[in-house]
């Protein structure tokens, strides 16, 4: 017997506005808007996009089969409802009538199969630029039907997995469409109109779409290559609205803009190479553990918002978020220096930290860590790199001895902790635990959320015990939005929805 899971129509979010907006109110239209980013498109493909900031981008242009709300929820998209199987080895999708892509095509069941082929690497001609999502290797086919006059896709497993409809928000895509690299179509409330590398990608609403339209005629991303040169932006009154911003940034720019605070759905932490040195030593991992006060980071950095966090799960996953692990170390500068001393570090050692110098969160973590850091006797010297020599460099080459970032990840424990799994191209800090393995292994497999939920509390602890690197927070998210503008919505993942956003009513 399947178990039916309903999901409700994508609802419209009122928010009361206040009046005026960059761009202003053209005859017949509701004008246009500017957000600020500072990081560069890897792609304009989907399937192909790996950094969280290009995601946060096209998740206005494209959707999946579901897509996430700002309460965590997954919501109709492409599809208009589910079933999975009792034995969680089935899931079937009533795809919704009239879906169409932003060519003027409608959706088929073809271009679905097609899709979820292509993330899963099933297709018979792979791309290799196409990012594979490994969840997906769990499928062994995917068929189509029709009945009572709607088309039904179903997604066989090779086994049990309850978890998978958390990445079934990767991006349908019409099948025989060769121009996805610089043309981009998807489904979405906005449609693509251009993108000039590291000037602007400009996107405009999508009349057809078959939801709760988007307010503005168009969005322009303005791409900045420092957060600086975004501040400077956002003095002059040129970006409307901006995310990420510091304590500091947020009290110069209360007069022009309205401050929206909520919390990243980021694990933020300085990660540690597990196989070089000095790193490769528990104890080493564990005294740099002991040397960082991450209350004083909080405070320095959110004005004491955000949250801590001792693993690799994000506090805003609440429902996974093991919270007992912040507790595993806390601040004792003595006791990192007594276990440096045990692994022959007595007089401390030197080490470099690469950090994406877009990231302006990242770097000022960084200077903190370095002054935290000299109080046991440790140097870190941070080396500035750009966004793409960290892709390459780092989490691609595991070329680095410690890193500071942010991981984000789907609406599944599986996807944030897949970064730990031994053996793989996305452990990029080369952790290696078989208990770890073992539990994350079977929290996949099992179909019962109590035990679930339980092996992968276990898991975390795994990771704090070990010291798999040093998780400091979960950040506040300070978000810089002119006055006359509301709706702007905090998402338990990594996008920037622009179709909630809007001007006011007089």
């Amino acid at each position: 017997m399947k178990k039916l899971i309903l999901m409700a129509l994508l609802v419209t979010v009122s928010a009361a506005a206040l009046s005026g907006c960059k761009g202003g109110t053209k005859k017949g239209g509701n004008g246009s808007v500017t957000v600020g980013i500072t990081q560069d498109l890897d792609s304009l493909d989907p399937h192909k996009a790996v950094a969280a900031g290009t995601k946060e981008v096209l998740y206005n242009i494209f959707e999946g089969l579901v897509k996430p709300d700002e309460n965590g929820n997954l919501v109709p998209a492409v599809a208009e409802n589910y079933l999975i199987s009792e034995d969680g080895t089935a899931y079937t999708f009533k795809l919704r009538k009239g879906v169409k892509f932003h060519n003027g095509k409608t959706v088929t069941a073809e271009d679905v199969i097609y899709s979820l082929k292509r993330c899963a690497g099933m297709l018979e001609t792979s791309d290799p630029e196409v990012r594979v999502v490994a969840a997906l290797s769990i499928i062994s086919d995917i068929t189509a039907e029709q009945k009572d006059g709607a088309d039904y896709v179903t997604i066989h497993l090779k086994e049990a997995n309850t978890e998978l409809i958390g990445y079934l928000t990767c991006s349908i895509i019409p099948k025989d469409y060769t121009d996805q690299k610089t043309k981009p179509v998807g489904t979405g409330p906005f449609r693509f109109v251009s993108y000039t590398p590291m000037k602007s990608f400009v996107m405009e609403k999508n009349k057809d779409y078959y939801g709760t339209k988007a307010h503005f005629d168009k969005v322009t991303f303005s791409i900045s290559e420092s957060t600086d040169a975004a501040f400077l932006k956002l003095q002059a009154g040129e970006i409307d609205v901006f995310p990420y911003l510091t304590v500091d940034q947020a009290e110069q720019l209360k007069d022009q803009y309205n401050i929206e605070v909520g919390e990243m759905s980021l694990v933020q932490g300085l990660f540690l190479n597990n196989k070089v040195k000095p790193f490769d030593d528990i104890k080493v991992r564990q005294a740099m553990n002991y040397a960082i006060d991450k209350d004083e980071i909080l405070q320095m950095l959110n004005g004491g918002k955000g949250a801590k966090i001792g693993s690799g799960v994000y506090a805003s996953f609440k429902s996974y978020f093991n919270e007992n692990c912040t507790n595993t170390y806390n601040y004792d500068p003595e006791k990192a220096k007594q276990l440096l001393k045990e692994a022959g570090y007595e007089n401390g050692f030197t080490f470099t930290c690469s950090v994406p110098s877009n990231y302006s969160y990242h770097v000022q973590t960084a200077e903190i860590l370095v002054s935290q850091l000299k109080k046991v006797g440790i140097t870190m010297n941070i080396q500035l790199i750009e966004w793409a020599s960290w892709i390459s460099d780092v989490y691609q080459g595991h070329q680095f001895e410690s890193t500071i970032i942010g991981l984000d990840s789907q609406l599944a424990p599986s996807d944030i902790l897949k970064y730990y799994i031994g053996g793989t191209a996305k452990n990029f800090i080369n952790y290696e635990s078989s208990k770890f393995d073992s539990l994350y292994k079977e929290a996949m497999a099992t179909t019962d959320e109590a035990k679930k939920k339980e092996l992968y509390a276990q898991a975390q602890q795994c990771l704090a015990d070990d010291a798999a690197s040093v998780f400091l927070q979960s950040p506040s998210l300070m978000v810089a939005v002119k006055k006359g503008l509301a709706g702007y919505k905090f998402y338990p993942v990594y996008v920037q929805d622009m179709a909630a956003l809007k001007k006011a009513e007089r």
